[in-house]
């Protein structure tokens, strides 16, 4: 998997806005639509009404749900243009995951023809690039277009549901896939050697005020500083070594290990992999919680990973763990650099101030802090219903980047939830102890 996108610096830092560029939206709008085309050409014909994550909807859904939300959200919400069909726009509306009862509902009999669906699509994709075109996309104090937010909105969904994609296509069998010639996954590399790194007391600043973000979701805003007392934070994520002696002495293996004729490998997304015992483990936040607490450790909170991430000896915080850089392939593995993760360790050049290693990329870090609203929050009127609806105290927060986490998502008040148990997603995570 390559990286394609480069898009302006406004959207990389939290830093005083900058007017985007004539084309920018359209530009960026181009790259997400020919990802998401790659990502669904990788899948056989047969995998399309099928479900590999139950508690997903089928892959169907999110073929037409991508272009339906960018139509919804930008052509017809805020702009008031016409409808293209009506049923299809609702029936794609919302990609949030099903109940147990609405997903043995949806069976292949509900969904039309994936011509159907494509035909809608490239419709939705026609009137969303005119409407990008336009120039008066920022209106000072209207609902939806305020500082461009439905724009901004409906790119970086489709860039965090091509994630979502990928966890999904991890689960199907591999003979539903079509393998790149180019994958090779990165399986050289030592297991490095256990280190911890003492953080000292001081503070951390969660969330960033409107202006200091070109965009940003509602659960990164407004700012607020947390007093972090000290603590010790492991220099590397967990690897599968490390984990390997947990599952050894009775713990549960990770979703992303498969066990053949006595052997773990890894289920790579193209291949079964003997295990990399140098790449960081994949797991749930109650496995990680669980191998935690049993060395007397725990996991980091949300106010602890931004003091180990973005906070200096010096007292100041950086933009990101290694600086004012924008991020490249030598900070981390982000942006669709990799199909799987790389060795712990093995891009120095992204480490923070302290001298933590993969805090963005290669994995997100799980946290234990429960996903919750900062003081002052305010629903996004784009999409009012993006962070609210997981207020529920049943959902944690990952901060940081995986493999396919795009570039323009990577800044520091980025927030990323799922449940405890939830075991799909590319997440790794580091414990800390006082």
């Amino acid at each position: 998997m390559t990286a394609t996108n480069r898009i302006g610096r406004a959207t990389l830092q939290n830093e005083e806005r900058e007017e985007p560029s004539s084309g920018f939206f359209n530009d960026w709008y181009t790259r997400n639509r020919a990802r998401t085309h790659m990502l669904f050409d990788l899948i056989a014909d047969e995998s399309y009404y099928g479900r590999p994550i139950e508690l997903r909807h089928p892959i169907v859904f999110y073929e037409g749900h991508l272009p339906a939300f960018s139509f919804n959200t930008l052509v017809k919400r805020a702009l008031g243009g016409e409808s293209i069909d009506p049923a299809l726009e609702a029936l794609f509306a919302r990609g949030i995951d099903p109940s147990e009862n609405e997903a043995s509902r949806t069976g292949r009999y509900q969904w039309p023809s994936r011509a159907t669906v494509r035909q809608f699509a490239a419709e939705a994709d026609r009137r969303v690039h005119e409407a990008l075109k336009r120039r008066d996309l920022d209106r000072p104090g209207d609902p939806l277009l305020h500082r461009s937010e439905a724009a901004f909105a409906i790119l970086e969904h489709e860039a965090m549901h091509q994630e979502t994609l990928l966890y999904m296509w991890h689960r199907l069998p591999l003979d539903q896939k079509r393998r790149p010639s180019s994958y090779r996954p990165r399986v050289n590399g030592d297991v490095p050697v256990p280190e911890w790194i003492d953080i000292p007391v001081g503070q951390a600043t969660l969330g960033a005020d409107e202006s200091a973000l070109a965009f940003g979701w509602d659960n990164e805003r407004p700012h607020h500083a947390e007093d972090v007392a000290a603590f010790a934070i492991q220099r590397h994520d967990v690897t599968n070594a490390d984990f390997l002696e947990f599952v050894n002495a009775g713990g549960p293996a990770p979703s992303f290990w498969e066990r053949r004729n006595g052997r773990w490998y890894w289920r790579g997304m193209f291949d079964l992999v003997p295990l990399p015992l140098s790449w960081p483990v994949y797991v749930s936040q109650a496995d990680a919680t669980s191998y935690a607490q049993s060395r007397g450790y725990r996991l980091p909170t949300e106010a602890e990973f931004q003091r180990a991430a973005y906070g200096t000896p010096g007292g100041t915080e950086r933009v990101y763990p290694w600086g004012d850089g924008l991020p490249s392939s030598e900070h981390g593995v982000f942006d669709f650099a990799s199909w799987d993760p790389e060795p712990a360790g093995s891009h120095p050049a992204g480490r923070s101030a302290w001298g933590v290693d993969d805090l963005v990329g290669n994995g997100w870090n799980w946290t234990n802090s429960v996903f919750a609203p900062f003081p002052g929050f305010r629903a996004l009127p784009s999409y009012p219903e993006y962070s609210a609806d997981f207020f529920d105290g049943e959902h944690f927060v990952m901060k940081g980047a995986s493999p396919a986490t795009a570039r323009e998502l990577i800044r520091s008040t980025f927030r990323n939830w799922f449940r405890p148990r939830y075991p799909y997603v590319y997440a790794a995570f580091r414990c800390v102890r006082p």
